[in-house]
Order: C-alpha cells, then structure tokens, then sequence
C-alpha cells in the first residue's frame, strides 16, 4: 500500500466518526482531486507526491462541508456541474426523476418537444433533458440570484435558455405550449428544520430547501404554473420528500384540469415524485 492509499485509510476512519454518510467513497474523491487522478488511479500516485493539502480538504468534509463544495463540480446523469456555495447540490434520487421524463417526452408524437424547468438551480435536470432528448427546446428558471449565476456557468454553450425570475409567474409568452414541465422545488416542512442532514441545512440555500409548514407550499404555485404553461395531454413531473407522497398527487385534481395524478419511487423504491397529465377539454 503506498502513503496514499494509507492516509486515504485513516481520512475514511475520520470522516466515519464524524458521521459523513459515504465516508470511503469521500475520502477518495477528495484524495483523487487534490491529486489530479481518478479515484481508480489511486494507488500511482508517488509517495513523494503526496500533497498535504489532501488533509485541509478532509477537515472541510469532516466539518460537514459539502463534498462537491471542495471539489467545485457535481455528477448529474451524464453530466459535470460546476457548484459551490449559493446553489443547490444536485442529488441522486433525482436522476430517476429525470429519467422518467425522458422516456415521458420520448413517447410523445412531438418533433421538437418545448420542455420548461422551474427551480432550476444549477440547471442540472435542464442540461440533462437537453442532452438526452436531442432536437427538445429547453428552458429553465431560477429566482435566487447565486444560484442563478452558477446555472449561467453551467449552461453556457448549451441549447438551454435560461431565465432569471419567478417559478409562479415565468414565462407567460408560452403559456399553453409546453409540452412538459418538470421541477425539483424546495419541499421541506420548515418544522423538520433540526432534522435536515448539515450538508444541506447549513450549506444549501434555504429557498431551495423550505416551504411552508407542510413543505407543499411551492408545490401549490407550481401545480397552477404548469397548467398555464402546458399544452392539453402536456405532462407534469415534481420531486418532493419521501414523506409526502401520499400528498403530491391530490394537488393535482381532476377538478383543477388534470388526469393521471400518480406518484413514483425512486431507486430506493421510496417515493420521490409525482405526475400529472393535463386534461383535454
């Protein structure tokens, strides 16, 4: 074993200890970046190329600092993201949100499906349906003024086009036209405050972490913006907690123009996302 491999050993024994969810994948990501390798490349690297500075990084992520906060990027899908401070980290239960939206626009008779996404963020989810639906138009929207900036680093020379505004009142010139509106909002209750991993509470912005006492409140907005936005048989699909999937799907009524309210699991078969149709009159 050389020096690396050694002190990645005793950075994942300290970020156990400080409760790091996934400390030995961590540990080397963190050992791979400060390194300029992969993590698979490890064990090339000299002992007399060991840097010192890998220790300062695993003090950050042992503080609970986010792991893509240190490194600067997040893998989404496909995708490399630039991050940091000010946006919201992209998790992995969404890419099985995204996934299914992808099959969702796929299976439509639509040539050049117009797709919005709202609460953008870092323009993970709309990179990735520009990506992988290629001939879709995509637009995304972000409010808060970081995050916004990041969604501009990460768009850039994409087909994205990104707006800076309001989710509840974006994009009245295509109202009617859309043919899927998808979005990961905030969704937690601001009761479960104390129970929110440190990675997010104390890193993540709030606006892209809280609404309401229940968590539904933006949820609420989105559910009249999408029915502006989309087209009759357009399609809906909206993250939220695992604790509320018996909620998400009643927003969207039959008697507010919708069909087909369902919920979804994510790969932990827990459940992560509904979807709604909207009606034709």
């Amino acid at each position: 074993m050389n020096l690396l491999l050694a002190e990645v050993a005793q950075a994942t024994q300290r970020l156990a200890d400080a409760g790091v969810p996934s400390p030995r994948f961590d540990a080397e990501e963190l050992a791979a970046f400060v390194h300029g390798v992969k993590r698979g490349e490890l064990h090339l690297v000299a002992d007399a190329d060991f840097d010192a500075r890998y220790w300062e990084a695993v003090a950050r992520r042992e503080a609970r600092e986010p792991l893509q906060h240190i490194t600067g990027r997040a893998f989404f899908r496909y995708l490399e993201l630039q991050v940091g401070p000010g946006v919201f980290v992209p998790r992995p239960e969404t890419e099985s949100v995204v996934g299914w939206a992808i099959d969702a626009v796929r299976a439509m008779d639509v040539v050049e499906p117009l797709i919005v996404d709202l609460c953008t963020g870092s323009g993970a989810i709309a990179l990735a349906l520009a990506q992988e639906v290629p001939r879709s138009r995509v637009h995304a929207v972000e409010l808060d003024e970081t995050a916004f900036g990041w969604a501009s680093k990460n768009v850039e020379g994409s087909r994205v086009e990104l707006h800076h505004g309001d989710a509840l009142t974006a994009l009245p010139e295509l109202d009617g036209q859309v043919d899927l509106v998808i979005s990961n909002p905030p969704y937690i209750p601001l009761t479960e405050w104390e129970y929110v991993a440190p990675e997010a509470r104390d890193h993540d912005p709030e606006l892209a972490l809280f609404s309401g006492e229940d968590g539904l409140d933006t949820i609420r907005g989105l559910e009249r913006t999408a029915h502006r936005l989309l087209r009759p048989g357009g399609v809906v699909v909206i993250e939220h907690a695992d604790t509320q999937g018996g909620q998400v799907p009643w927003i969207f009524t039959e008697e507010r123009g919708w069909a087909d309210a369902a919920d979804h699991p994510d790969l932990n078969n827990r459940p992560r996302f509904a979807t709604a149709r909207r009606a034709t009159p």
